[in-house]
């Protein structure tokens, strides 16, 4: 049998799995629907394949500086207007808006295009009569250079929750023009029908079988202890509890060894 590659492959090996088509799973398939899409939030939510990190370029309106936040709705695929990358319904997680105005854009008369003009081919060797700027000096020139910025021009505070599905720029806007670009680092949800390799994983399966094992005994346990014909007695509530212990130790295993680290605030 070929590797579960879409919702349907999925659920039909997660049936097969708890012995369908020898035993009759009394789980209906809208409820199998339900049990899997239960699974992918959880997947996107705790595992690092289910995301990744995304930059969105974007570029303010003066209705959003003036309010001061931005509708994820409003950001455009990360590939470009005409992308199929993810777009800012697919973010899960924002973690910062990169610094605004004169410190994010070069010219001639910006202190870091005068030191590479002059210095930046003198760092391993000098130029003829002078001595070599060297890497050291380079590297402190451009942490000094830093330093200003953040001082005069820190990153501003943001806030987002998955709610909203706004993004809050807190602080003082008076320094931000329209047409500025922000640049947004967020993390984003893979789509499974676009990355359909997400439906073989070993852990995904395993959830989607237990998930729908636990839906199974939920159905059954109004008919706990019920003898039918040949001496078989349905056993429900037993079906359940061995599902949630299946189900516990698959979100402690994702938890431990395949979430990401704790380094941005989930939406």
């Amino acid at each position: 049998m070929a590797a579960p590659n879409s919702r349907e492959t999925i659920i039909d090996y997660a049936l097969r799995n708890l012995g369908h088509p020898v035993i009759q799973i009394n789980v209906d398939y809208q409820q199998c629907e339900d049990r899997l899409d239960e699974a992918l939030e959880f997947f996107v939510e705790r595992h690092f394949d289910g995301v990744e990190k995304a930059y969105f370029a974007h570029a303010l309106t003066q209705a959003e500086i003036d309010r001061k936040y931005i509708d994820i709705a409003d950001l455009g695929p990360v590939n470009g207007p005409t992308g199929d990358g993810p777009t800012g319904n697919d973010i899960v997680s924002v973690i910062k808006i990169f610094q605004f105005n004169q410190f994010t854009s070069i010219d001639m008369f910006d202190i870091r295009y005068q030191l590479a003009l002059t210095d930046y081919f003198g760092i391993n060797r000098g130029l003829a009569g002078t001595p070599s700027m060297g890497l050291a000096s380079y590297d402190a020139s451009k942490r000094y250079i830093k330093l200003i910025q953040d001082f005069f021009q820190p990153e501003k505070p943001i806030r987002f929750s998955k709610v909203t599905n706004r993004i809050h720029i807190d602080g003082t806007m008076s320094d931000v023009q329209e047409g500025v670009y922000a640049i947004i680092e967020a993390y984003v949800s893979l789509d499974p029908e676009k990355y359909t390799e997400i439906y073989n994983d070993r852990l995904l399966k395993k959830y989607v079988t237990a998930l729908i094992k636990r839906q199974w005994g939920a159905n059954m346990a109004k008919y706990d202890g019920v003898q039918l014909p040949g001496g078989i007695t349905l056993k429900g509530a037993q079906i359940y509890a061995e599902a949630q212990q299946e189900i516990m130790a698959i979100e402690l295993e994702l938890l431990n060894s395949y979430e990401l680290p704790i380094d941005f605030s989930m939406g």
